[in-house]
């Protein structure tokens, strides 16, 4: 029997569906999930392991322009994830209007050798799916893409045709990984990957992009993990918000965090959560690089089913 296996980056515009579509398709929350943009900080690699086949999907930051050290090290992210690929998922939003930041985007496809499938995510949103045609009509004109499908990552619509094309266009090849490997993201990083998430969730426009998280220790026993994470801001009124009115914010990004992180370590999780003010962290190599997950040791490095 032939067996496929090959590698699949996901690109596209921040909040055009990239890590719900990630989550969808491996069938696991891989990636957290929010309405603001630049979620996603890092690539994330996801794999899915089928009988005759093997994808290694890798999530990346959105497709935007460079304004401070760590939106420039996101753009690097994204160019180092589309080189050397077997095929190339480029994720449109088809519940908006294309812009010019969307034919931007278009470019970096461009450049990659690899073939590119367009992915019209979000068709739930779309009440009248005739205007669908035309939304194709202009990307069509931009970039000559290998395949186009209709999704909604959100919903579910379209993934099974998606997830068969994809395995049609790898190469033979053997597994990469074994069966029960599911991402290579260290357990300390999706720890605070998953309080970031919840400090999205409860916070105003204003604070999201100043948010970093950093776990500072890590206890794991067989009944109970104990987490201490320190929520980095660049002001005090960033603080003053996470924290709330008598420090009741923190408290529910606190609940919400650990109900996740148990569910997802399958065990007691004891959370203590500090804020602390760093002012202009965004432009500090040093800290960046203590955030960043490559950095990250102490723990196995990536998650099994």
């Amino acid at each position: 029997m032939t067996h496929r296996s090959g590698f699949v980056s996901i690109i596209g515009r921040p909040n055009a569906g990239k890590s719900t579509l990630l989550n969808a398709l491996t069938g696991n929350k891989l990636a957290i999930v929010s309405d603001k943009p630049q979620t996603t900080r890092t690539a994330i690699q996801g794999v899915v392991t089928e009988p005759g086949a093997q994808i290694v999907f890798i999530d990346t930051p959105g497709i935007h322009k460079s304004d401070t050290l760590i939106n420039r090290r996101m753009m690097d992210t994204v160019r180092a994830a589309v080189e050397e690929r077997d095929l190339l998922l480029f994720v449109a939003d088809a519940s908006v209007p294309m812009s010019a930041a969307d034919r931007d985007a278009v470019d970096l496809a461009r450049k990659i050798p690899a073939p590119v499938f367009l992915l019209l995510n979000k068709i739930d949103r779309v009440p009248d799916k005739r205007a669908l045609l035309p939304f194709i009509e202009n990307y069509k004109q931009l970039h000559d893409f290998a395949e186009y499908f209709p999704i909604s990552a959100e919903k579910g619509d379209g993934l099974g045709d998606l997830r068969k094309a994809i395995v049609a266009r790898l190469p033979e090849g053997p597994k990469y990984f074994p069966d029960d490997y599911l991402t290579d993201q260290p357990e300390r990083f999706m720890a605070a990957e998953i309080v970031r998430e919840k400090i999205l969730a409860a916070t105003r426009q204003e604070v999201p992009h100043a948010i970093a998280v950093m776990v500072e220790t890590w206890e794991d026993n067989p009944k109970l993990l104990r987490i201490a994470a320190t929520v980095y801001v660049e002001r005090a009124g960033q603080k003053a918000i996470v924290i709330g009115a008598r420090g009741a914010t923190l408290k529910s990004i606190g609940s919400a965090a650990r109900l996740e992180l148990e569910a997802t370590f399958s065990k007691k999780v004891f959370l203590e959560l500090f804020v602390k003010v760093r002012p202009g962290w965004r432009e500090d190599p040093a800290f960046l690089n203590a955030i960043d997950w490559r950095s990250m040791t102490g723990d196995s490095p990536a998650i099994m089913e």
